[in-house]
């Protein structure tokens, strides 16, 4: 929940020139929905494109202060973030509710962004693995291997978002390849390998190398970091 529709303006402006000639990493914005209809009209025709930070599964109805996706794609949204940590830490989020979002989000033609990741007392009591799976398993129920292709995996360490303490390399590329594993268990080799798998976790342009060079982690769902067109366009070439 930051920037402004001018303060979105100003940031994507930056980032456009910061990024310009980068065409090897895809690049996705996510800002508030307030901004997004100015956001896109920002970003047309460049290598730049849009996401939500949430959605609502009914298409329309009597849900006073929800969007739905249909609203969201004629804002120009290609990615919608589903079941974030803060999201179902603070709002109630269930495996079931990120689920229905993420196929109403496949049916109107948006990729899902779906986040998954442990508490500190989860990893503390060494039960990491079982809370990954079961938001794996659970979030994704009964979505179609076609459609599995064009979802994306978010691994968000809870205990590493916003503390400035991110997963080590080696924590991160250990969960990623459990997830990749678990997408093998429930679909096959090949949409394992296909489907995008995410870091989310006090990325800093300081450590994302170290965590993109990673066998299983393909990308970054970027926080903090992402607030300053700097920061962000220094994460993306560090991508390169």
């Amino acid at each position: 929940m930051y920037k402004t529709i001018n303060e979105s303006i100003e940031l994507v402006n930056l980032l456009k020139r910061a990024v310009v000639d980068i065409n090897d990493v895809e690049i996705v914005v996510c800002p508030p929905f307030t901004s997004l209809a100015d956001v896109r009209d920002l970003i047309v025709d460049t290598n730049i494109k849009l996401g939500a930070q949430d959605c609502y599964w009914e298409k329309e109805g009597a849900f006073t202060g929800e969007v739905s996706c249909p609203m969201l794609k004629s804002a120009g949204c290609e990615y919608v973030i589903i079941g974030h940590s803060e999201r179902r830490q603070y709002f109630g989020e269930t495996n079931e509710t990120v689920n229905k979002k993420a196929k109403a989000a496949l049916k109107e033609g948006l990729k899902p962004i779906v986040c998954v990741g442990e508490k500190l007392a989860d990893r503390q009591a060494g039960k990491t693995f079982d809370v990954v799976k079961d938001h794996v398993v659970n979030s994704l129920a009964g979505i179609m291997k076609e459609d599995m292709l064009k979802v994306v995996i978010a691994y968000e360490p809870v205990w590493a978002i916003g503390t400035g303490v991110n997963a080590t390399k080696e924590q991160a590329e250990e969960v990623h390849k459990y997830i990749r594993g678990l997408l093998k268990e429930i679909y096959d080799e090949r949409t394992a390998g296909a489907v995008r798998v995410q870091y989310g976790g006090s990325v800093k342009p300081e450590n994302i190398r170290d965590l993109i060079v990673q066998e299983d982690v393909d990308g970054a769902l970027v926080g903090g970091a992402s607030l300053k067109a700097d920061s962000f366009a220094a994460i993306v070439k560090g991508c390169l």
